[in-house]
């Protein structure tokens, strides 16, 4: 008998272990499927601006070239309202799963240093960037007496706070004009006007002198000559707009880019990031991709996780220098 009841209990602890290997066996290979099935619905691109914008217009170049990659659609929600944060909320407090992403620039970093909210893409977690805007300019309308920038330093020395530009506290063309009076030591009357559109209507009905902008935002402006770029803050001249001279090559050093950075809750898998990530660099490499942001004058350019927060941590703390120069202003 012993010998009999020796043997059921070997019998039994060889099934209980060989069912114990399948039931594992099953668990790796539905996370297996879990992480090679992502996507398996759309995907919510929350951009925190409002439709139209340079922000709303080259997250839907991407995410229409992203679609083709990753196999399912990416639908664009615009969320408007408090600077960005309405947005940037938004996905912060969406269910970690990789199906709300976050399009947004530079100011999710302004957002922060101002006090507005106490996240930043660093509380996130960064999937990349597709492209780079190195089109930032000053403005001017077609009849201003500024023709380049030295007549513009020239005449802001000689009469501070006579020249008037427009703005939104806060924002990113705000910290140029800080950047640009820091390096030339001019005092602009900087005007609080509103976003991008207030800003050109301020340009357009002669309330303001100068705009800080993107090349691609006033485009039809340009073509029309009703508006004049005074230089481009880049490294080099832009290959679609060699005519206009960098600010470097005029005595400013002032290099401004413009990240458009796609991120996620932060407690989105990795895997689930991952496999965004890939989609997102072979839709960068797409030949209609980059015709598409080209035409804007922005750069498809690719930056990885890792690259992507490096060069935000560089941008991050720019703008700390410069808010510490204004606090109790």
């Amino acid at each position: 008998m012993k010998g009999i009841f020796k043997k059921l209990m070997i019998g039994t602890a060889a099934i209980t272990l060989v069912a114990g290997l399948a039931a594992c066996s099953d668990s790796e290979k539905a996370s297996g499927d879990t992480k090679s099935n992502y996507p398996t619905k759309p995907i919510e691109i929350v951009v925190p601006a409002g439709a139209g914008g340079d922000t709303d217009l080259n997250t839907r170049i991407m995410a229409k070239a992203m679609e083709k990659e990753i196999g399912k659609p990416l639908v664009v929600t615009n969320v408007t309202g408090a600077g960005g944060t309405a947005g940037t909320q938004k996905v912060n407090d969406a269910k970690a799963d990789g199906y709300t992403v976050l399009a947004f620039h530079n100011s999710i970093i302004l957002n922060k240093i101002y006090g507005l909210v106490d996240y930043t893409y660093s509380d996130m977690k960064v999937a990349g960037v597709g492209v780079l805007d190195q089109s930032n300019t000053f403005l001017v309308s077609k009849n201003s007496e500024f023709k380049t920038i030295d007549e513009l330093v020239d005449y802001a020395k000689a009469n501070p706070k006579k020249v008037s530009v427009a703005t939104e506290v806060g924002s990113m063309t705000y910290m140029q004009i800080l950047q640009f009076e820091e390096q030339t030591g001019v005092e602009f009357n900087i005007v609080d006007v509103g976003g991008a559109s207030d800003k050109i209507t301020a340009l357009l009905g002669g309330r303001v002198d100068i705009v800080p902008t993107s090349l691609g935002l006033v485009k039809g402006y340009l073509e029309s000559g009703d508006f004049v770029p005074l230089g481009v803050m880049a490294e080099e001249r832009l290959e679609d707009a060699p005519d206009i001279k960098t600010f470097k090559e005029q005595g400013i050093d002032l290099v401004v880019d413009k990240v458009f950075l796609w991120a996620f809750p932060k407690d989105t898998p990795d895997d689930v990031v991952a496999t965004f990530t890939e989609a997102m660099s072979k839709a960068v490499e797409n030949e209609t991709y980059q015709n598409e942001i080209k035409k804007s004058w922005l750069s498809p350019v690719y930056l990885n996780p890792e690259e992507a927060s490096k060069k935000l941590a560089e941008i991050e703390a720019e703008y700390e220098e410069l808010y510490k120069l204004t606090e109790g202003q």
